[in-house]
């Protein structure tokens, strides 16, 4: 089940008991997770007012205040929390780190101390560097020494359980290659001299002193198959695929995403070659200029960071993403060595929509269809516009399937009276896009776009 799909539920199931807390808050949380800050401030919320004491929920609603730059309201919880002497240790320590992201660096060490006093065993060396705290001065204000044979301090709740976790990505072997992608020469031939090429002929690469990695940010209107694109790169070559979506790498916790978004790197170098591809990157990745607090900065530092493999050698990595709004990525990503290849994936084209349709009814029983008319009637149609034509087609066939008990084929007629159904859901995307286009294009950047749009 999808996180979309997952939330749905979870309203479905809260409609009909709307006082169950625990449903509530997971669904908070996985708001929050999902960088829907807003509708997570809205749960959290409904959670405190059922259970107003519940540090979990104040913590959450403070994080989600944070995330939407509410500084002071996040501010009064977090203080709140630090004043209460029945908030447990573990509780207080996610306070202490979230007090010290927003600069509030001596109601930190407040917070800090207490933990101390609570549980010694929860010391954090690095939250003690970032605080500026002296060994000595942690003694003092603690009742007791830690005992070196106290055994490792206890994991900090990640996405709602009191367990160690790890960011989770699957490893796939793609099957997928360029022959089940209709269309998008232009972009093939770009994406196997950046990534196909150097990994099938490295001896070359190498000759020009050229490292096989780097990074393509694939945008364009959604729907017309960057993903799909990213997929078959991978079973191209045959290399692993992990693809990345906002919730594998955000947070609720201070720091916590920047430590998801390390060790899935690490993940990918471990398991080379494999193409990373990130989804919906400017969620990940908004220009820093935006932002007024200092936790999403780190997110973004971080990422810039693990791309230019200050730490770790990215070779036989090969880093894909894509966006939907390349003008809220921070420029910093389109730098050399980073996302130096920024490919405009279109809507397929009159010939691509062809290769795409006949792809489409490739396993499907069809009989007769003029794909080249079918192409001239969906002009401006993404690629899930045509699988929607299709699948609507299918629909209408299975409908008459029932009712006669003789399955026909798909046919041109079936499908012109799908497409008549259907608008390009395109449109809206360009009308956006022009405007960025137009005034807002230093360096060429969306030329792209003014040729596809003819300007």
């Amino acid at each position: 089940m999808s996180h979309n799909e997952t939330i749905s539920a979870l309203r479905e199931a809260l409609e009909a008991t709307a006082d169950n807390l625990a449903l509530r808050k997971h669904l908070a949380s996985l708001l929050l997770k999902n960088g829907d800050f807003p509708e997570s401030e809205k749960e959290f919320r409904r959670a405190l007012a059922q259970a107003p004491e519940d540090a979990e929920v104040k913590l959450g609603l403070a994080e989600a205040f944070y995330r939407q730059q509410k500084t002071s309201a996040a501010l009064v919880i977090l203080e709140d929390m630090v004043a209460d002497n029945d908030v447990a240790a573990e509780s207080l320590l996610i306070a202490a780190r979230m007090l010290q992201e927003l600069n509030e660096d001596d109601k930190s060490r407040e917070a800090y101390f207490k933990v101390l006093d609570k549980d010694p065993a929860l010391a954090d060396p690095m939250l003690e560097s970032q605080l500026g705290i002296e060994i000595d001065d942690t003694l003092m204000n603690a009742d007791e020494l830690v005992n070196p044979e106290t055994p490792e301090p206890p994991k900090i709740r990640l996405g709602g359980n009191m367990e160690e976790s790890q960011p989770e990505a699957d490893i796939e072997r793609p099957e997928t290659s360029f022959e089940d992608v209709g269309g998008m020469d232009k972009l093939k031939e770009e994406i196997r001299m950046k990534i196909i090429h150097p990994l099938q002929h490295p001896e070359i690469y190498q000759a020009y002193g050229k490292e096989v990695g780097g990074g393509i940010l694939l945008y364009g209107p959604p729907g017309c198959g960057k993903t799909y694109l990213a997929r078959a790169t991978a079973g191209e070559v045959d290399a692993n695929f992990m693809s990345i979506g906002i919730h594998d790498v955000l947070n609720m916790y201070l720091g916590q995403s920047e430590q998801n978004l390390h060790e899935l790197f690490q993940l990918a170098r471990a398991n080379s070659p494999c193409v990373l591809f990130f989804d919906e990157v400017d969620a990940l990745g908004a220009s820093r200029s935006d932002m007024r607090q200092t936790g999403g900065r780190h997110l973004i530092n971080q990422f810039l960071s693990e791309m230019d493999g200050v730490e770790s050698s990215n070779e036989g990595v090969l880093i894909l993403a894509a966006t939907n709004a390349p003008w809220h990525l921070d420029a910093a990503f389109r730098r050399p060595g980073r996302f130096d290849r920024i490919l405009f994936v279109p809507p397929p084209d009159q010939a691509a929509r062809v290769a795409v349709l006949e792809i489409m009814l490739r396993d499907k029983p069809h009989d007769g269809v003029d794909f080249n008319k079918l192409a001239k009637k969906t002009e401006g149609f993404s690629g899930a516009d045509l699988k929607a034509v299709v699948d609507l087609a299918v629909e209408s066939v299975l409908r008459d399937a029932m009712k006669s008990g003789v399955p026909e084929p798909l046919t041109t007629k079936r499908l012109l009276a799908a497409i008549k159904e259907l608008k390009p859901t395109t449109k809206e995307w360009f009308s956006t896009a022009k405007n960025y286009a137009l005034y807002s294009n230093q360096g060429g950047i969306y030329n792209d776009i003014l040729a596809y749009l003819k300007i």
